[in-house]
């Protein structure tokens, strides 16, 4: 069972988290997490598994088994190929004239889920991703590239940038979502 809890963990968190985290989520000492993700990885490092555990630096992430690489490769082409959806519109322009944002807050601002389509974004490059020591989780912010294709120098050159990226509509609801936040977390 606490294999199961890990792998559902590292499947929710769809990036490398570290094992003091899982330590600390499961309340579990770190000897036992670590018997349990040797037996995780004796169960899903295996050649008919497309699923694989990779730890690395004190980090593990479920990751595609690389005997599959060529398969995936396909599906990223594909999702990085073709026109924006208008989702991921909407959500590139919230990033683009009030980022840096978190994903908590993107949501706020969309009223909607938005996991896979920042993950679009990363792959297509045209955002990027960073953590915030501040909020204690990562922000978004539009690419280099992003600017260069757009052939602008600065966010602040899109049109109506400073209405927006000051907007007291959106700063109240921002501001709301950030004392629920301490709320929950205090």
């Amino acid at each position: 069972m606490l294999t199961a809890k890990i792998e559902a963990i590292l499947f929710a968190a769809g990036k490398p988290i570290e094992i003091k985290t899982v330590v600390r989520i499961l309340g579990v000492s770190q000897e036992i997490i670590r018997e349990a993700i040797e037996e995780l990885k004796q169960y899903l490092n295996v050649s008919d598994s497309g699923i694989h555990v990779l730890e690395h630096e004190e980090k593990l992430q479920l990751v595609t088994n690389p005997d599959f690489s060529e398969v995936v490769k396909h599906l990223a082409k594909e999702e990085v190929s073709g026109e924006l959806t208008r989702p991921s519109l909407e959500t590139l322009t919230v990033i683009a004239y009030r980022g840096p944002m978190s994903k908590p807050e993107i949501e706020q601002i969309r009223g909607v889920n938005c996991t896979l389509i920042l993950r679009n974004l990363l792959l297509r490059g045209l955002i990027e991703e960073r953590e915030d020591v501040e909020r204690l989780q990562p922000v978004y912010t539009v690419s280099v590239d992003l600017l260069r294709h757009l052939g602008l120098h600065h966010m602040n050159e899109l049109p109506g940038y400073n209405g927006l990226h000051a907007n007291e509509r959106i700063d109240k609801m921002l501001a709301e979502l950030a004392s629920v936040q301490v709320e929950s977390n205090g």
